[in-house]
């Protein structure tokens, strides 16, 4: 009985955040029906299961609970996610709703402790979809009075190609136009989405953190999305509820946007599930490692931004390995540093983690780290297919945005801006479908059916017909040149694209291969040796884990599983063929091998309260293996300044 007096204390604080943002728009009488309906609902849900579960001391008690029914909350949209994405699609429904007079509810749920925890970008920040988004406001003085974050003019912009030992800066001339960042702006996307998340919620949306969407709610046939259930809370390790249950609640939308980020995993369901990638390439990711330090005023370059290719990920002219460096200075002290390498790699000996730190070594770059303070440290995977991996976008009750599709511009290092625009035109396109219809908004029906379910696909049309396909069309086959013909090959490949074909190729470049495939039997290499971390320009993994924040309760079942049927792949296939590249590849120490006593083999042993989130264990492991699901909400990284 104490559970399900637990759940309807997650329903009241959902239902306290509704009394305190009603939209200014709706009437103070439809607000107050709306609030009392949901009441009642919450007590007959409460009552019912109340009168048939069964004292703690029944063994059949935690199937009872675990089944209980679940309280259900309805909204006209609902969007997945709090990122850049997703936050802009909330702010224009409600922008609409404002300029056109209609109440349409809007809900944003994040799996993160607050706004922001989770995300994490480089971030040289192309401002031109922010600044369609809101016109006419200064958002770079209100993100530095509400968030006191400082959006950093670029002054200086250069391109470095490494050796081991020296470097050479390359001339702007041969880069592709879409490199040069002067206009931008180096700022924290993680406090840029807490300014987004404020202004969503004096607009009238209903913003909840802390709570992970672990399921897809279908209709009956499964034809159309209904919503998403939340994670249960208060289930120990053994699947048990704990005395601090919490069932999760079910909330049913008209329009349900996932906006989860790269690899996200009730984007991956939905994308299977309606077979929305059949006919486009396959989805290629990297893996972003960064590091923020704080720097003597001595060392400060207000603006500076650098990249690198070559040294350490690159070799030789013809490497096949994808990736390079980044480098950036924000005001007031603060270097943004990191290492993306494309997940397509071979060698599965290769150490994305410690090829960051080994990079940080070198003579040009370890001179802007003298002096300073890492404060902190962490990791995400990010699509870089491009055009043609990008999936169909929309299905009946809902549609894929931001990174979710996957609209990242490889060659520009940026799909903030991309994910921004993606979010402004799908709120514009549920708008313009749902108050088109002579179905009342859900502030006056107080529910959900399957009659409200439609597919919006004018979200599609205008995505083609926006800058951002214009942008990633002209480097459509610029990361699988990379992939087909080697570094220096895909270098060139992609300044013949930038500055002369703009993408007008008559060919395109397939890529049908999953990264997981990409990866090499160990015995065609040699392990890699790297250097000792010295704890003050380097550091080893799990000190710097600790900067990232991370937290997950270790009384709960993991949310990283190895897939049923894939089971014999840990034990007998990753080690023995690639010398376990999880043990090298993950960038939070979550999975290692130690030898069995009573086998004398290696046994995987899955350290989830380590990870970080960033989904690279799902892309990378041999066959793709590992399941990644939603941990309890809140818990994960903790990024302030990401």
């Amino acid at each position: 009985m104490s559970a399900r007096i637990a759940t309807s204390g997650l329903a009241k604080r959902l239902l306290r955040n509704i009394t305190k943002r009603t939209p200014k728009s709706a009437s103070f009488l439809a607000a107050r029906n709306y609030v009392s309906l949901q009441l009642h609902h919450r007590r007959s849900v409460l009552t019912s299961a109340q009168s048939y579960i069964p004292t703690r001391s029944f063994s059949s008690d935690a199937d009872d609970l675990l089944n209980a029914p679940r309280e259900s909350m309805p909204f006209d949209v609902l969007i997945v996610g709090g990122g850049p994405s997703g936050l802009a699609a909330s702010i224009r429904i409600k922008q609409l709703c404002q300029e056109k007079d209609i109440d349409l509810s809007v809900c944003v749920v994040e799996k993160g402790s607050e706004i922001g925890a989770h995300i994490l970008s480089g971030n040289v920040f192309d401002p031109k979809a922010l600044e369609e988004l809101l016109p006419g406001v200064d958002w770079k003085k209100e993100l530095e009075e509400t968030q006191e974050s400082t959006a950093t003019a670029v002054t200086s912009d250069e391109f470095l190609m490494l050796t081991k030992d020296k470097s050479y800066p390359l001339p702007s001339v041969f880069l592709p136009k879409q490199l040069d960042n002067h206009g931008n702006f180096v700022i924290s996307l993680g406090q840029l989405c807490r300014y987004l998340g404020g202004i969503a919620e004096e607009l009238g949306v209903e913003v909840y953190p802390g709570f992970s969407a672990s399921e897809v709610l279908y209709n009956e046939d499964k034809s159309a999305v209904m919503g998403i259930a939340t994670r249960d809370m208060g289930i120990d390790k053994d699947g048990n509820p704990k005395d601090t249950f919490e069932r999760g609640v079910e909330l049913h939308a008209r329009q349900t946007l996932f906006a989860e980020g790269a690899r996200g995993s009730c984007s991956e369901e939905l994308i299977s599930h309606f077979k929305l990638r059949d006919g486009k390439n396959e989805q290629t990711y990297g893996l972003g490692i960064k590091e923020v330090w704080q720097i003597p005023e001595e060392k400060f370059k207000s603006g500076f931004v650098q990249h690198t290719l070559g040294y350490p990920l690159q070799s030789k002219w013809n490497d096949s390995t994808f990736g390079g460096t980044f480098l950036y200075h924000q005001e007031p002290n603060l270097v943004h540093a990191g290492l993306v390498i494309g997940l397509d790699y071979e060698n599965p000996y290769i150490n994305p983690y410690k090829e960051f730190q080994r990079w940080k070594e070198h003579p040009d770059i370890r001179e802007h780290f003298e002096g300073g303070t890492c404060i902190s440290y962490g990791a995400r995977v990010l699509n870089e297919g491009g055009l043609y991996a990008i999936p169909k976008l929309t299905f009946k009750g809902g549609a894929l945005i931001g990174c979710s599709a996957g609209f990242l511009n490889s060659v520009k290092i940026k799909g903030s801006h991309t994910a921004i625009k993606s979010g402004q035109l799908a709120g514009e396109a549920v708008f313009e479908s749902l108050s088109s219809t002579e179905k009342a908004p859900v502030s006056e029906t107080f529910e959900v059916s399957e009659d409200d379910l439609m597919e919006v696909s004018s979200f599609e049309d205008k995505m083609k017909d926006s800058w951002v396909h214009k942008e990633l069309f002209e480097v459509r086959n610029t990361h699988a040149a990379f992939s087909k013909f080697g570094f220096l090959p895909g270098l060139a490949y992609s300044g013949f694209a930038a500055h002369i074909t703009k993408g007008n190729e008559p060919w395109t470049l397939e890529h049908k291969t999953r990264d997981a495939d990409f990866t090499k039997e160990a015995k065609n290499f040699e392990p890699i040796e790297y250097n000792a971390p010295d704890g003050v320009l380097t550091f080893d993994l799990l000190t710097n884990l600790q900067r990232s924040g991370t937290y997950h309760d270790d009384d709960q079942r993991a949310h990283l599983r190895i897939k049923p049927h894939l089971e014999n792949i840990p034990e007998s296939v990753s080690m023995q063929k690639y010398a376990a590249p999880e043990s090298r590849f993950c960038p939070a120490a979550v999975y290692e091998y130690v030898e069995d006593e009573k086998s004398n083999s290696p046994k995987l042993v899955i350290n989830a309260q380590n990870c970080v989130h960033c989904k690279c264990c799902s892309i990378k492991m041999p066959g793709e293996y590992i399941n990644w699901t939603v941990p309890e909400g809140g818990g994960g990284p903790n990024y302030q300044v990401m």
